[in-house]
Protein backbone atom coordinates (compact mmCIF):
# COMPACT_ATOMS: atom_id res chain seq x y z
CA UNK A 1 0.00 0.00 0.00
CA UNK A 2 1.26 3.44 -1.33
CA UNK A 3 1.99 5.57 1.64
CA UNK A 4 2.85 9.37 1.80
CA UNK A 5 3.57 10.90 5.04
CA UNK A 6 4.11 14.57 4.96
CA UNK A 7 6.30 16.17 7.98
CA UNK A 8 8.23 19.76 8.82
CA UNK A 9 5.37 22.15 9.34
CA UNK A 10 4.59 24.43 12.01
CA UNK A 11 4.19 28.30 12.83
CA UNK A 12 6.93 30.81 11.22
CA UNK A 13 6.76 34.10 11.53
CA UNK A 14 6.97 36.28 8.06
CA UNK A 15 10.10 36.18 6.23
CA UNK A 16 11.17 33.09 8.08
CA UNK A 17 12.28 29.64 6.15
CA UNK A 18 10.48 25.73 6.86
CA UNK A 19 11.77 22.85 4.93
CA UNK A 20 8.75 19.99 4.54
CA UNK A 21 9.53 16.67 3.87
CA UNK A 22 7.41 13.53 2.30
CA UNK A 23 8.19 10.11 2.98
CA UNK A 24 6.87 7.60 0.68
CA UNK A 25 6.54 4.09 1.34
CA UNK A 26 4.90 1.14 -0.03
CA UNK A 27 6.46 2.32 -3.79
CA UNK A 28 9.92 2.69 -5.38
CA UNK A 29 9.61 6.54 -5.64
CA UNK A 30 11.02 6.36 -9.12
CA UNK A 31 8.37 5.55 -11.10
CA UNK A 32 6.06 8.80 -9.65
CA UNK A 33 6.00 12.39 -10.55
CA UNK A 34 5.44 13.57 -7.62
CA UNK A 35 4.36 17.75 -6.24
CA UNK A 36 3.48 19.43 -3.10
CA UNK A 37 -0.16 21.10 -3.05
CA UNK A 38 -1.66 23.43 -0.27
CA UNK A 39 -5.24 24.19 0.46
CA UNK A 40 -6.59 27.39 2.97
CA UNK A 41 -9.94 27.60 4.65
CA UNK A 42 -12.13 28.95 1.20
CA UNK A 43 -9.62 28.60 -1.26
CA UNK A 44 -9.22 26.48 -4.20
CA UNK A 45 -6.28 23.55 -3.99
CA UNK A 46 -3.23 24.72 -5.58
CA UNK A 47 -0.51 23.07 -6.82
CA UNK A 48 2.41 24.58 -6.00
CA UNK A 49 6.21 22.71 -7.17
CA UNK A 50 5.79 19.36 -9.00
CA UNK A 51 9.01 17.04 -9.90
CA UNK A 52 9.99 14.84 -12.32
CA UNK A 53 10.67 10.81 -11.87
CA UNK A 54 14.75 11.53 -12.17
CA UNK A 55 13.92 14.61 -10.97
CA UNK A 56 15.39 16.56 -13.97
CA UNK A 57 12.51 18.75 -14.34
CA UNK A 58 10.31 21.04 -12.26
CA UNK A 59 7.32 23.10 -12.27
CA UNK A 60 6.57 26.48 -9.88
CA UNK A 61 3.70 27.70 -9.20
CA UNK A 62 3.80 31.84 -9.68
CA UNK A 63 2.80 32.02 -6.53
CA UNK A 64 6.29 30.40 -5.02
CA UNK A 65 8.63 30.31 -7.17
CA UNK A 66 12.05 31.87 -6.49
CA UNK A 67 10.97 31.18 -2.74
CA UNK A 68 10.15 27.33 -2.62
CA UNK A 69 12.50 24.72 -3.82
CA UNK A 70 11.09 21.02 -4.80
CA UNK A 71 13.57 18.55 -4.06
CA UNK A 72 14.20 14.70 -4.24
CA UNK A 73 16.16 11.62 -3.30
CA UNK A 74 14.57 8.66 -4.86
CA UNK A 75 17.20 6.14 -2.97
CA UNK A 76 15.71 7.98 0.16
CA UNK A 77 11.88 7.41 -0.95
CA UNK A 78 11.69 11.25 0.40
CA UNK A 79 10.70 14.71 -1.47
CA UNK A 80 11.23 17.53 0.21
CA UNK A 81 9.96 21.10 -0.74
CA UNK A 82 12.27 24.36 0.87
CA UNK A 83 9.86 27.25 1.70
CA UNK A 84 11.88 30.70 2.30
CA UNK A 85 10.56 34.16 2.53
CA UNK A 86 6.95 32.88 3.83
CA UNK A 87 4.10 35.10 4.35
CA UNK A 88 1.12 35.39 5.71
CA UNK A 89 -0.87 34.35 2.20
CA UNK A 90 0.96 30.64 2.63
CA UNK A 91 -0.47 29.53 5.78
CA UNK A 92 -2.27 26.73 4.35
CA UNK A 93 -2.57 22.87 4.59
CA UNK A 94 0.28 21.41 2.63
CA UNK A 95 0.09 17.74 1.33
CA UNK A 96 2.26 15.91 -1.54
CA UNK A 97 0.94 14.13 -4.05
CA UNK A 98 1.93 11.37 -6.57
CA UNK A 99 1.05 9.85 -9.84
CA UNK A 100 2.61 6.91 -11.44
CA UNK A 101 1.02 8.04 -14.68
CA UNK A 102 2.52 9.50 -17.70
CA UNK A 103 2.57 12.92 -16.73
CA UNK A 104 5.06 15.88 -16.41
CA UNK A 105 5.47 17.97 -13.14
CA UNK A 106 3.52 20.87 -15.28
CA UNK A 107 0.59 18.53 -15.96
CA UNK A 108 0.31 16.96 -11.68
CA UNK A 109 0.39 20.76 -10.33
CA UNK A 110 -1.96 22.03 -12.70
CA UNK A 111 -3.96 19.07 -12.25
CA UNK A 112 -4.69 18.28 -15.82
CA UNK A 113 -3.06 15.19 -14.90
CA UNK A 114 -4.45 14.06 -11.38
CA UNK A 115 -2.87 12.39 -8.71
CA UNK A 116 -3.39 8.51 -7.11
CA UNK A 117 -1.58 9.02 -3.89
CA UNK A 118 -1.83 12.05 -1.74
CA UNK A 119 -0.58 12.16 2.26
CA UNK A 120 -3.27 13.82 5.33
CA UNK A 121 -0.78 17.03 5.07
CA UNK A 122 0.66 19.02 7.52
CA UNK A 123 0.22 22.46 8.41
CA UNK A 124 1.74 25.62 7.65
CA UNK A 125 0.97 28.71 9.74
CA UNK A 126 2.51 32.12 8.75
CA UNK A 127 2.42 34.85 11.13
CA UNK A 128 3.74 37.20 13.68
Amino acid sequence: QVQLVESGGGLVHPGGSLSLSCAVSGATLDYYVIGWFRQAPGKEREGLSCISKGGTSTYYADSVRGRFTISRDNAKSTVNLQMNSLKPEDTADYYCAATRRRSTPKSLCEMTQMSEFRGLGTQVTVSS
